[in-house]
């Protein structure tokens, strides 16, 4: 996935109220953007850190420019939130997400479950659905290591539940995580920080719920899935 245009560089002032970071731009003025992620964000948003911003040129935004990289622990990670999804579907139809290669078809947020929506859907007359959903990471606390989630997140341990179900009905289900960040080799569920969606995730891993981690290449051009890493 390339950027349409080049991104801004700037330095990050503060992120506030989950959706909103103030920056400064080289030429010195400050703006606040958009941050289209709904996590803490934990280990990322120091004072002063290099970020990259994208402009939208959309005058009817409110928000003109949205956070989509920050710097942190000497790389950049993706913090855009809604990229993975649009990385997924492009490693996928590429057939770098190897397991789910093959799909006749791949449908967008379709409904299933107990009232959710499934990242994708992927068909083919041959062999049973699968159902994708996809988790953006880009907390890493030890070295080498992602792991998610960064808060809370009742929504995604009712996921976990939701995908265990489709595989009591005969279909195939999978967790695909985007580490949207170079240094990690491995992952690990965050136990600590959501012991309900880990215990989750463990219930439907043992009722046949694939997990699958990829990481990706991050730069101010663009970003892309590259290679998986192993579930720890």
């Amino acid at each position: 996935m390339r950027f349409p245009e080049p991104l801004v560089e700037a330095r990050l002032i503060k992120r506030y109220k989950r959706f909103l970071a103030d920056v400064r731009l080289q030429s010195g003025e400050e703006i606040t953007v958009h941050c289209a992620n709904p996590g803490s964000m934990l280990g990322l948003g120091a004072p002063d850190a290099r970020v990259f911003i994208s402009d939208s040129h959309n005058p009817n935004r409110k928000l003109r420019h949205s956070l989509e990289l920050m710097e942190a622990d000497g790389v950049l990670v993706g913090v855009h939130t809604g990229r993975a999804n649009a990385l997924a579907g492009e490693a996928i139809k590429a057939g770098t997400i190897a397991p789910l290669a093959g799909y006749a078809s791949l449908r967008r947020e379709v409904k299933y479950g107990a009232a959710s929506r499934v990242d994708f859907l992927l068909e083919d007359e041959n062999r049973p659905p699968c159902y994708v959903e996809v988790k953006s990471v880009t907390l890493s606390r030890t070295p080498k290591l992602g792991e998610f989630p960064d808060s809370v997140s009742k929504r995604a341990a009712k996921h976990m539940d939701d995908l265990a179900a489709e595989i009591k009905n005969g279909n195939r289900a999978a967790v695909l995580f985007v580490v949207q960040r170079e240094d990690c080799t491995r992952f690990a569920p965050a136990s600590d920080i959501d012991p309900a969606y880990a215990k989750a995730l463990k219930s439907a891993r043992a009722n046949g719920v694939e997990m699958m981690v990829y990481t990706c290449r991050v730069n101010p051009s663009g970003i892309c899935i590259t290679h998986p890493i192993a579930f720890v």
